[in-house]
């Protein structure tokens, strides 16, 4: 008999400690360390503080840390008196040191997991935060990975690293992946709005997660192992990645025949059944779209498929937004006989999707990238993004600053190309001011304001 066999065939000591954990988390004595702050972290560490846990924060940035324990919120979904309230009534704080995790009876870990510039996955920060845990992991403690990953990132990578300690999952600590669901910006859909799907690779794992996650959620959806769990996260945002490449693409096509892509999506979403509505734009932002194939793509590879469909639905996005510039090129061509070189351009929003203010991946900053490489003069405008913050592909950007909108000043501009349809900007006085206005979201229409002086990108 196998030493793995013979482990099997014996009592099951993780059973006990899956019990007792269980009874900590329902009468909400069980401490709970969330390693990340940002757009995923923050807002859970606000659901478990408002179930009466007692929540730590985990941020290897120290200027956030100490501005998360005055109370003071970077995200503007997350109200600062929300936050305030949460320090005051101690169930909150944040921190950056790692000996804490010892004290911790569940760790989530909310780390960013990018793309290297070869669209690989990194994922070097879920590597390093499972180190550190490792290195204070101790028996009858939690571990759950939320980070965006491809089928295989908790079993293969995760889990050996935190079994080197001499620990086994299931049975003296306990492994899961639920994939994080957030949706920025949106009132109705908030964290415990959300249902929650949980999965691990043992029984006594799975019931340990699937019962904390029950106390914050409206409902948890549990599946059958980790890889399934974070095959499922990849699915969600494929599918949307493909529905808008062919939304993107019908919008070329149709724009070539007289169309309208908009108005035939919103006359299509009328038919009660086998229709769902997807819109296009000048390519795709944030964490999880732009990313998220592409880590499917490079696992699949190991198994020697091709991801044909999923591929071309990424080349036809990240096309996008040379079609917008080509898009504005002409109409400044047709216009005032002029071309891109030294013309003045306004970008209204650069975030990534509307009223946020998250910058990830927004195809406005590779939109400021070609225009200037073409010669432009480029300022912005975003309500919720007053500097452009340090980004990863987009350094030289960082910095710079949103113009302020006035009758003057939008007349200076040779063009407007609205990037993010925000729902705090005068888009009136863009029209009456503008001498020349792109909208790649259809807004214009939207508002009800047409004009010889707007074009759709």
């Amino acid at each position: 008999m196998s030493a793995s066999n013979r482990i099997d065939s014996l009592p099951n000591p993780g059973d006990a400690i899956a019990d007792d954990l269980i009874a900590q988390i329902e009468r909400r004595s069980s401490r709970v360390g969330i390693i990340g702050m940002g757009y995923v972290g923050l807002p859970l560490a606000q659901s478990f503080a408002a179930q009466e846990f007692d929540v730590v924060g985990f941020d290897v940035d120290s200027e956030k840390v100490a501005q998360l324990n005055r109370g003071e919120s970077y995200i503007r979904h997350i109200p600062s008196d929300t936050l305030d309230a949460m320090c005051r009534d101690g169930r909150f704080h944040a921190s950056s040191e790692p000996d804490a995790l010892r004290y911790m009876d569940i760790i989530i870990m909310c780390v960013p997991t990018p793309l290297t510039r070869y669209r690989e996955p990194d994922i070097r920060a879920v590597e390093a935060s499972t180190r550190m845990i490792a290195e204070r992991l101790r028996p009858g403690q939690l571990v759950i990975l939320e980070s965006t990953t491809y089928p295989g990132t908790t079993d293969e990578v995760v889990k050996p690293i935190l079994e080197a300690t001499g620990l086994l999952a299931g049975r003296e600590f306990f492994l899961a992946y639920s994939p994080e669901r957030e949706d920025p910006g949106n009132a109705k859909y908030r964290t415990v709005a959300i249902p929650k799907v949980v999965g691990a690779d043992d029984d006594n794992s799975r019931r340990v997660a699937e019962c904390l996650y029950n106390q914050v959620v409206v409902q948890t959806v549990p599946v059958s192992n980790s890889r399934t769990a974070e095959a499922i996260k990849l699915t969600e945002n494929i599918f949307r990645s493909v529905n808008i490449a062919l939304a993107n693409e019908l919008k070329v096509i149709f724009t070539e025949m007289g169309i309208d892509v908009w108005e035939v999506v919103d006359a299509a979403k009328t038919k009660p059944f086998g229709f769902m509505p997807f819109y296009p734009g000048p390519g795709l932002g944030g964490h999880c779209i732009p990313i998220d194939p592409f880590y499917l793509t490079w696992k699949a590879r190991e198994y020697e498929i091709a991801t044909r469909f999923v591929e071309l639905a990424g080349q036809i996005n990240t096309s996008m937004p040379r079609y917008v510039i080509d898009r504005l090129a002409k109409a400044l061509d047709e216009r005032f006989s002029r071309g891109l070189n030294g013309a003045r351009i306004l970008i209204c929003g650069i975030a990534y999707k509307k009223n946020v203010d998250d910058i990830r991946e927004s195809p406005a900053l590779r939109l400021i990238e070609l225009l200037e490489e073409r010669g432009a003069h480029v300022s912005y405008h975003d309500p919720y993004v007053p500097t452009i913050p340090q980004t990863r592909e987009h350094g030289p950007l960082a910095g710079r600053t949103s113009e302020a909108l006035a009758p003057d000043t939008i007349g200076a501009y040779d063009g407007i190309l609205i990037c993010t349809d925000h729902d705090d900007v005068d888009y009136r006085a863009l029209v009456d001011h503008g001498a020349l206005v792109v909208d790649s979201r259809n807004i214009l229409a939207k508002c009800g304001l047409h004009a010889g002086n707007v074009v759709k990108a």
